[in-house]
């Protein structure tokens, strides 16, 4: 098993380029089943999720063609439908919460698809049911293979309907997306979701032919078309790596700048963290963070103590909650972190009080943080990360802390974020990778 050991305390100094989006490129590569003409996508992370999917579409039949470290050609000529059958389907397909991303073109462009019961992240139930209340919508019919642990989808004749979703789901809104776009008739779906990863799915499948309307609202209306054809398609940097500096570049006192950041896209998430009192500027589109000896978190107009929570798009993302928590341990003032959408997000908190931090978990979805405003540094400890975003949470905090720290389960890490052990580097993290065991 592989750990990262960190020796804290270090400012850092330097660019960082941010990643292409992780959550973009499963809806975008799922896409490429909706034509068999060639389709070029750029910017594509290369990290364990999405590699996953790529393999499962080459097994496909896809022709899988990498023309550099961040670019592919895709030409799904020749699908082979039965191979959802296969055992080696079940164990591909099983082993990738994605994996689901790839019913919904199926279904669209052959009229059946079959996927295994999938697995995930630990961080709470998260429901297909949205995925499939929206295809059944569309004529869809579902057969529960229980022996197999299958769902079979037959959807010989797709008629566009009125859908409203039973939740704002960003993957749920791509799937219906993708499956209704080749639908005979009209498609209207209420309560979609309007992340910018589903705005730019929308885009690309409007260049390829689609007809979409209301794109980045959540009230969305698909004029069904025959065929689709191919197109280029670059991805948006990552949103939660870019929160994800911004709040490492506070936390360590460290002049970063992060490079192409699409600005524009970032919504509500600059604003956010300049509400914990750190300083930036847009240069270009760039983001400049100077060094910052402190930096203080703002209240309310009445004083009262400021609240951070998530919401759906154009709300506060959720994937960055755990990093606004880390951040504002060393801010000056206080804030309560309110994650309304998964119930176990905040359970690594325990990890962050073990450092020295100045914490109370009220119950399992907020949590009351007293930022130490640099007077006392966090103390090096050893841990292990539960799920991708809190393990980078973690990593910001031995980053930030006097001695040595040892985070376990990095594989975590890595499914959601490309060579971050040298891109940290290169910024003189004093960080490396060593085979470890945890002593507990």
């Amino acid at each position: 098993m592989n750990a990262f050991e960190i020796i804290g305390g270090k400012k850092l100094k330097g660019e960082i380029v941010p990643q292409g989006a992780k959550n973009e490129a499963l809806q975008i590569l799922s896409a490429v089943l909706l034509t068999a003409e060639k389709m070029t996508i750029s910017n594509i992370p290369d990290i364990k999720d999405v590699n996953k999917l790529i393999d499962l579409l080459a097994a496909l039949g896809v022709s899988v063609n990498r023309l550099n470290k961040d670019t592919y050609e895709f030409e799904a000529k020749d699908i082979n439908i039965d191979y959802f059958q296969s055992e080696e389907f079940k164990h591909k397909g099983g082993g990738l919460r994605g994996s689901i991303m790839i019913v919904g073109p199926l279904l669209a462009r052959f009229g059946k698809a079959a996927i295994p019961k999938p697995g995930g992240d630990k961080i709470g139930r998260r429901r297909l049911d949205t995925h499939f209340l929206g295809f059944e919508k569309l004529g869809a019919k579902f057969v529960y293979d229980a022996e197999n642990n299958f769902f079979n989808v037959d959807a010989t004749a797709l008629q566009g309907a009125y859908i409203l979703m039973d939740e704002a789901s960003v993957t749920g809104t791509a799937n219906v997306v993708m499956a209704a776009v080749l639908a005979k008739g009209t498609t209207t779906i209420y309560n979609a979701a309007c992340e910018p990863y589903l705005q730019q799915l929308c885009k690309m499948l409007n260049r390829m032919g689609a007809k979409i309307a209301g794109i980045g609202s959540n009230l969305l209306t698909i004029e069904g078309v025959e065929r689709l054809g191919g197109t280029e398609h670059r991805m948006l940097p990552d949103m939660i790596e870019i929160g994800s500096f911004i709040g490492l570049a506070a936390m360590t006192g460290s002049e970063i700048t992060i490079k192409d950041v699409c600005f524009k896209e970032l919504g509500i998430i600059p604003t956010i963290f300049a509400k914990l009192g750190i300083q930036f500027e847009l240069r270009g589109d760039d983001i400049f963070i100077p060094a910052q000896d402190t930096y203080e978190i703002d209240t309310f107009i009445d004083g009262s103590i400021l609240t951070v929570s998530d919401a759906p798009w154009p709300g506060f993302t959720p994937d960055l909650l755990s990093i606004v928590l880390v951040t504002a341990i060393q801010a000056k003032g206080n804030v309560l972190i309110h994650q309304k959408m998964f119930e176990s997000r905040l359970f690594f908190v325990d990890k962050l009080i073990d450092m020295g931090a100045q914490i109370i978990l009220c119950d399992p979805h907020r949590a009351t943080v007293i930022g130490l405003n640099k007077q006392t540094k966090l103390r090096g400890i050893e841990m292990t990360s539960p799920d991708i975003r809190a393990g980078v949470s973690l990593l910001i905090a031995a980053l930030s802390a006097q001695g040595k720290s040892v985070i376990y389960n990095i594989e975590q890490i890595e499914r959601g974020y490309q060579d971050i052990e040298e891109r940290l580097k290169a910024l003189g993290a004093d960080i490396r990778r060593v085979e470890a065991q945890p002593s507990h």
